[in-house]
């Protein structure tokens, strides 16, 4: 299958924003990243729009045409009536001379083309044997029918869109021609590859490449007015605008109702609603203001509400130069079917649904949220996507958040250290199980109030004051006697100073225990000393030099009992 339109991987990750917008769900988000699914794309382009990160990207065949520009064939464009806009020129004279130097062999308007599909209606029109009728103009619209609005076929007008009548006029003009399709639309390259009269399409977009590869400037141009210039007034230029196709009947045919439907969320309903309607004409199109703000349309000043005005502006000017004469007539036969197209995607049983909604914790329709947060608007709706392969279930954000949530509370409830979390006007955010324990704290109501009502939090201001670690070993906790080593970090990105306290009570005990046998080893060799040199004394004739070596040797125990604790304390 040809891919029109894919993602740049790099750019698009966790957003959901073009899957929110789909109107047919046609995005797969995988391992956090999105991808066309492409049976069941239209091509409608809306994602190309809103997508905050242009991470959408429309294939060009910009290269297929320029080798078969070079080739020497006889490559004709049909340009599609909304370059009037795009390009802001008064007439198609320029457009046509600017493409004669990139090497086309003719230049047209599609307009021709939508003149004859406008005759077409008009003939079917006034048979009155359709209920309801639908333009089929729109490639996109018509796709939308094909594939998600069955019901709506037997209303789909039986009859080519401008594009392709303009391909068989053509063909009838110059048989060995070859067409390349110019306008703002990307499912014209679908339609163009299916139909078979058509070799290439190119955007607006590749066009203006084209020209500023060979430094062709439209407004540059010189106007050189052709002696047959005039002729009778096109009506069907008006296509690319909202209401356009209706317009284009100079009187529009009795029986039916006529009314203008654009953007994908219009376009869905009208066709949901299809079967209650009674003869009603519906001129169907996907972009919002229809062509002239398609998803490769140039960017103009004053966006498709100027461009609207330029177009018709541009019949306008037609009008008052335009000659008498009857309307152009071709032998066409402009007959086209819309048969059923069926995607790979396949529909879920009830029981399915629910095992999945059980994995994302819907375990009762009160459950189900319908936050649309995921990119569908229902919890069914992402099942069904989950069932199908094209959505993750870590894509449910309240399921995830909710997941994430209840782990970090347990990890940090049972954590065996104190945790106290502060924000920077010393405030209490979090406090663990651990940490009212060991502040002998038990207000329920805790966050929010300030620290100070609780603890001195002075090494926790010290640490915002530092804006970095700050660590106190062996503080003694005095509401709980307890002694804890105290670590307390800022954490920049979220303002609030993060602290645990490691209960070391029993290590300090047991250095203290230490600490006393110590010094009541050092009495008892002082006393001894002092007993030794009585003793001394009394029996210092007998002894001699013999005394004062045991003297000296019990100094020098005593000096070394000292030093060592000395070195003990440091």
């Amino acid at each position: 299958m040809a891919q029109y339109l894919e993602f740049r991987q790099a750019r698009c990750k966790d957003c959901y924003k073009c899957l929110r917008e789909c109107p047919v769900k046609a995005i797969d988000v995988q391992d956090h990243q999105a991808a066309i699914i492409e049976d069941r794309c239209i091509l409608c382009g809306h994602c190309t729009l809103i997508c905050p990160q242009n991470a959408k990207v429309v294939h060009s065949e910009n290269e297929e045409i320029r080798r078969l520009l070079a080739s020497g064939k006889k490559v004709v464009a049909s340009v599609a009536p909304s370059f009037i806009s795009s390009f802001e020129q008064k007439d198609f004279l320029a457009m046509r001379l600017a493409l004669a130097k990139l090497g086309f062999y003719d230049a047209q308007e599609t307009a021709i083309g939508a003149q004859a599909v406008t005759e077409e209606y008009r003939r079917i029109l006034k048979e009155g044997t359709m209920k309801n009728f639908i333009t089929s103009a729109c490639p996109a619209a018509c796709r939308l029918i094909q594939e998600y609005y069955p019901k709506a076929l037997p209303y789909l007008a039986p009859v080519d869109s401008p594009m392709v009548a303009h391909a068989k006029i053509i063909k009838q003009q110059i048989p060995d021609a070859h067409i390349v399709f110019i306008g703002p639309c990307i499912a014209k390259k679908r339609e163009g590859a299916e139909c078979g009269l058509i070799d290439n399409v190119m955007t607006f977009e590749d066009l203006k490449e084209m020209f500023d590869e060979k430094n062709i400037r439209l407004d540059e141009i010189v106007h050189i007015a052709a002696a047959d210039e005039k002729q009778g007034v096109n009506l069907s230029k008006l296509y690319p605008i909202s209401h356009g196709i209706i317009k284009a009947f100079d009187v529009v045919p009795e029986g039916y109702e006529y009314m203008s439907v654009d953007g994908p969320d219009r376009c869905s309903d009208a066709l949901e609603n299809i079967e209650h309607l009674d003869h009603v004409f519906i001129e169907l199109n996907i972009c919002k203001d229809a062509c002239v703000n398609g998803p490769c349309s140039l960017e103009i000043a004053g966006g498709s509400i100027k461009a609207t005005s330029d177009v018709r502006d541009y019949v306008n000017r037609e009008k008052e130069n335009a000659t008498s004469g009857e309307p152009l007539q071709w032998s066409l036969d402009l007959k086209a079917e819309y048969p059923r197209v069926r995607n790979s995607s396949i529909p879920p049983t009830e029981k399915e649904i629910l095992a999945i909604l059980r994995k994302i914790g819907k375990l009762t329709k009160e459950d189900e949220l319908d936050c649309g947060a995921c990119g569908y608007a229902t919890c069914r709706q992402k099942a069904w996507a989950v069932h199908n392969g094209y959505s993750d279930i870590e894509t449910c954000l309240p399921y995830m958040r909710q997941r994430a949530e209840s782990l970090s509370f347990e990890v940090m409830q049972n954590s065996p250290e104190g945790i106290v979390i502060l924000d920077s006007d010393m405030n209490i955010v979090e406090i663990n199980t651990k940490g009212r324990e060991l502040l002998d704290i038990y207000d329920h109501a805790i966050k929010g109030k300030p620290a100070v009502q609780y603890f001195n939090p002075v090494e926790y201001m010290n640490a915002y004051t530092l804006k970095k670690r700050v660590t106190e070993r062996g503080l003694l906790l005095n509401k709980t006697n307890r002694y804890v080593d105290l670590t307390v970090s800022y954490l920049e990105g979220q303002d609030v100073l993060f602290g645990i306290m490691k209960d070391v009570t029993e290590s300090v005990g047991y250095e203290r225990d230490i600490q006393k046998v110590k010094l009541e080893t050092l009495a008892t060799t002082d006393e001894v000393i002092k007993k030794q040199m009585r003793v001394a004394q009394e029996i210092a004739s007998l002894l001699g030099e013999t005394t004062a070596e045991t003297k000296v040797a019990l100094l020098k125990l005593k000096k070394t009992l000292e030093a060592e604790e000395k070195g003990e304390r440091k």
